[in-house]
């Protein structure tokens, strides 16, 4: 049987460009990889800490993305590496797709 993780959506292994904007005034924006994505998250590599709870947009121009979320982990990888997890607002269709 296996073990819950508390997600409802199944995680797709993909790899797309976002661009992540914290709601934050004075923190800059900043461009990253998803390691894994689902219609309502992303799991993301990033170059800096990010705080649980805080509001973000995440956008992705060659998919069409635009939605707000928020951090919902930020887990240190190695040095300067960070894997976020974001929940998004709404559900992104594209990202419930396997290729």
């Amino acid at each position: 049987m296996p073990v819950p993780t508390g997600r409802f959506e199944k995680r797709i292994a993909r790899a797309v460009s976002v661009e992540v904007r914290p709601d934050d005034e004075g923190m800059p924006e900043e461009r990253a990889l998803t390691e894994n994505v689902s219609p309502h998250g992303a799991r993301v590599l990033m170059g800096r800490q990010w705080r649980p709870g805080q509001q973000v947009m995440v956008i992705s121009p060659k998919e069409g993305v635009r939605a707000l979320g928020q951090v919902v982990y930020c887990e240190l990888l190695a040095e300067c590496r960070f894997a976020v997890g974001l929940e998004l607002s709404v559900r992104v269709d594209l990202w419930a797709k396997s290729y």
